[in-house]
């Protein structure tokens, strides 16, 4: 009987935000995926979690998802995190969740943290029907999204990181319009928590007036 594959988010910053759950099946399973064994490591020493970390990033979970399906199948229960937030949501884990399909493979994602759905609440944009787009490209197509978004009338949602923002804050003042309506919500559960709301062009000046750091979410609607 093939084992259960466990998807469980993680913090975005504050460690307190980690569930009970959360941690009864990280410390229940064989083994845990994560993106960075040294993050991780600090995660689970914090909570008392004494499993095998084996790693599952960007860079090699195409190798590392059929000895992931293999040993599902013989009956090991794994679990997979990321460095903050939930697994597929930006990071890695579709593959997995893909092949997991493929092969009938019992999946379990647990609810928790996520950066996007607190900073498209506190935009006090629309949220009752939004678009997620993630990263935007970085280079190839990134123009053809950027037109592509702007003839969207939900809310979007974006991430960012600070070292790209003035950039991206330009573009979507360039494609979407100066009277686009915004928010910018950094260091999502931390100590510097903050978000800025406001059109466009003040985003852009208040951007421009400081150092941001941290991950950046965007929230954007040109519609209203």
């Amino acid at each position: 009987m093939s084992g259960i594959l466990y998807f469980v988010p993680t913090p975005v910053g504050n460690l307190e935000d980690m569930t009970f759950r959360a941690v009864k099946v990280l410390k229940e399973v064989d083994y845990i995926l994560c993106e960075d064994t040294r993050t991780s490591g600090i995660l689970l020493k914090h909570y008392e979690i004494s499993k095998p970390l084996k790693s599952y990033h960007l860079h090699n979970e195409h190798q590392a998802t059929e000895k992931v399906v293999a040993d599902l199948k013989s009956g090991q229960n794994i679990a997979i995190i990321t460095d903050a937030g939930t697994p597929g949501i930006s990071d890695p884990g579709y593959l997995l969740a893909k092949a997991g399909a493929d092969n009938n493979i019992e999946m379990i994602c647990l609810p928790g943290a996520t950066a996007l759905i607190p900073a498209l609440v506190v935009s006090g944009l629309p949220n009752n029907e939004f678009l997620f787009a993630g990263f935007l490209p970085q280079k190839k197509g990134r123009q053809t999204k950027l037109k592509q978004l702007a003839e969207e009338k939900k809310t979007i949602v974006l991430y960012e990181s600070p070292h790209k923002i003035n950039t991206t804050l330009e573009q979507i003042k360039e494609f979407f319009g100066e009277e686009t309506k915004a928010s910018l919500s950094r260091e999502i559960s931390k100590k510097f928590e903050e978000t800025k709301r406001g059109t466009i062009n003040e985003l852009i000046e208040f951007s421009k007036s400081k150092t941001l750091k941290g991950e950046i979410v965007l929230i954007v609607n040109n519609s209203i």
